[in-house]
């Protein structure tokens, strides 16, 4: 009987032993502000020439990406392959021009619009083009089968996926056949509609066309700069503009393709169960011939998906692997309107109904305005936390807290946030499916979306702290018991 006991004790003493929670920190240090630097190099390199999505440089980039999670032994994420393409389409060997009252113009560029001549006579002015709980531009108007010229409001170029707060879609819904939206940067030289999704579309119009301020200004008049400081003011203007408006686009479409890059680590005994890690590797690619480079957009996302997958993997090497499968997946098309990731969401290789969440990662490599002279070595914006699980919060914290002790700021989850941080990564194409996100961001500085994005400029020990929180939250919701709760609504895009 006291041998029986004895034997029973001790294998339930090695049982014990063998499932106690592997310390995550040796996998955690081996993430270094070197490394780190090492990959940012190279992937905000000049050969990348900016990483544009459907361009050489975006090629370049998922081959870099591709071949360290190869080398590090990730499996492939698309089967045998480890990208996962999704098409994309642009204008190309056209022209454009406008004719208001006989003036003629090339500075306009169409964004998707199909080849036409329109000839008309009038345009319906309608502010920001937006119908939401402070006003509504349409009230009142029929736009139906006419061009509606709509100008930036106080978020800019505003297109949330709320029908009512992109402008784009609001125009459709109310039977808009024509945008026009007036910008400061066109190149008259450069024909393109830029690129899009949605070629074939199952119906058809508004057709959307940019053009410079200077058009806007002989459409609307002497109106025009009082009209521009009130919608910028967030006021309801509308009117309807007489005016003989000969509008041509002439143009081929080439198809094109770009990819997301996927790697997973297998789990074990929760292996059908996944965690995603994300960042887009994309950027805005040459402009004018200089190149932008995006070390911290998001370049700085892109190398801390290399590192933690390393760090995982060495995990996993030495028989501290996950319980659940881990996939680590760089997107494209971001920067273009969240393509990579809306096409994975749509189109998802693993199933979202047991995707326990997904961490996104997009700018961590620099300090904003808001934090220089107090907490600037110490800081990140947590953003989502509050929404979709309340095991979140909650998870987040205790791995801070634990770990990393760093200042988490969570000013982008106000439900009034005028940026809309929350609805503006790759994450919320997750989050719009249901599974829990957390978004890691550091706000935005003076060198975002410009050529003097530089590695450089970047805190690598910053980044490196930033990037092992991450690493820390992905262990434990990696290996704790059960999936997140799914217990708080998807919140409201107005």
């Amino acid at each position: 009987m006291k041998s029986y006991l004895l034997i029973a004790f001790t294998g339930m003493s090695l049982a014990a032993f063998a499932q106690k929670p592997a310390n995550p920190k040796p996998y955690a240090a081996t993430i270094t502000a070197a490394e780190l630097k090492t990959h940012l190099y190279i992937v905000a390199g000049k050969e990348m020439e900016g990483r544009e999505t459907a361009t050489e440089g975006q090629r370049k980039a998922a081959a870099y990406i591709q071949d360290h999670f190869k080398a590090l032994g990730l499996a492939p994420g698309n089967g045998t392959s480890y990208q996962q393409a999704f098409p994309v389409y642009t204008d190309k060997n056209g022209s454009t021009s406008i004719e208001v009252n006989g003036q003629e113009s090339y500075d306009i560029l169409p964004n998707g619009a199909i080849e036409a001549t329109y000839y008309l006579s009038e345009i319906v002015f309608v502010g920001d083009g937006i119908t939401d709980s402070t006003h509504d531009s349409y009230k009142g108007l029929d736009v139906a089968g006419k061009a509606v010229l709509i100008m930036p409001g106080k978020s800019g170029m505003r297109r949330s996926r709320n029908p009512g707060s992109n402008f784009v879609e609001n125009a459709r819904l109310h039977g808009a056949a024509v945008i026009l939206f007036p910008m400061n940067n066109i190149n008259p030289g450069r024909y393109g509609g830029g690129m899009y999704t949605n070629a074939y579309k199952a119906t058809a119009g508004p057709n959307f066309y940019m053009m410079s301020d200077y058009i806007a200004k002989n459409i609307l008049g002497d109106s025009y700069k009082a009209d521009s400081a009130a919608v910028k003011n967030g006021n309801a203007v509308s009117r309807v503009v007489k005016a003989e408006i000969v509008l041509k686009n002439k143009k081929s479409i080439e198809r094109m393709e770009s990819t997301n890059v996927l790697g997973v680590i297998e789990g074990s005994d929760k292996k059908d169960e996944y965690l995603f890690v994300t960042a887009h590797y994309d950027h805005i690619g040459v402009h004018d011939g200089v190149i932008n480079y995006g070390a911290d957009d998001d370049g700085s996302g892109t190398v801390a998906i290399i590192e933690m997958a390393q760090a995982f993997m060495k995990a996993k090497a030495e028989g501290k692997g996950p319980r659940r499968t881990i996939v680590f997946m760089c997107v494209s098309g971001e920067e273009k309107g969240l393509w990579g990731s809306e096409y994975y969401s749509d189109h998802p290789i693993f199933p979202l109904d047991k995707t326990t969440a997904d961490l996104n990662i997009d700018m961590i490599g620099r300090i904003d305005p808001l934090h220089k002279g107090k907490d600037s070595a110490n800081y990140v914006y947590v953003v989502g936390d509050d929404k979709l699980s309340s095991d979140l919060r909650p998870i987040s914290e205790a791995a801070n807290k634990k770990y990393t002790k760093m200042a988490l700021d969570y000013k982008f989850n106000a439900p009034n946030d005028p940026e809309r941080i929350y609805y503006r990564s790759d994450h919320y194409n997750f989050a719009r499916k249901g599974v829990p996100v957390i978004f890691y961001f550091n706000g935005v500085h003076a060198d975002y979306h410009k050529p003097t994005d530089t590695p450089d400029k970047i805190n690598y020990e910053l980044l490196a702290k930033r990037t092992q929180l991450v690493f820390y939250t992905a262990w434990e919701m990696a290996n704790r018991d059960g999936m997140l709760k799914r217990d708080i609504p998807l919140p409201s895009m107005n």
